[in-house]
């Protein structure tokens, strides 16, 4: 459980963080936004609910790739880990059109920025 919470926090602030600093990452806020028929009316809601999703991701659908590519893992000494991160971030940009991230670059670079916070997060709530 507190994994999870570490993966949606660091999903949470890596979005933002990766919104302000990266140039081409735009999040905003559209019209027509909503979640299961309530709109939504502030960016930080919509920060919340795409780092939500990140999270759930990170959490449930890198392990599975993560076996499934295994024996590239092992080739690249797991740098093949940075592709899975940076898939993940590109689904959550096809599944949210209030999501736009336009090239490789400003994917490979948000990626890193949640992988970083997600690193020194485990590290500071480590038991």
């Amino acid at each position: 459980m507190k994994k999870l919470l570490l993966n949606v926090v660091a999903a949470t602030l890596g979005l933002w963080i990766a919104s302000v600093v990266v140039p081409g990452v735009s999040i905003a806020l559209l019209p027509d936004t909503g979640v299961f028929g309530f709109p939504l009316t502030a960016v930080w809601e919509l920060f919340l609910l795409l780092g939500i999703i990140l999270g759930f991701l990170n959490f449930f659908i890198k392990p599975i790739l993560k076996a499934l590519t295994l024996p590239l893992e092992i080739l690249t000494l797991g740098l093949f880990s940075l592709v899975i991160n940076v898939i993940l971030v590109w689904l959550l940009d096809v599944m949210f059109k209030e999501v736009t991230i336009p090239l490789i670059y400003p994917l490979v670079f948000t990626s890193l920025i949640v992988w970083a916070l997600n690193f020194v997060l485990t590290l500071l709530i480590k038991e």
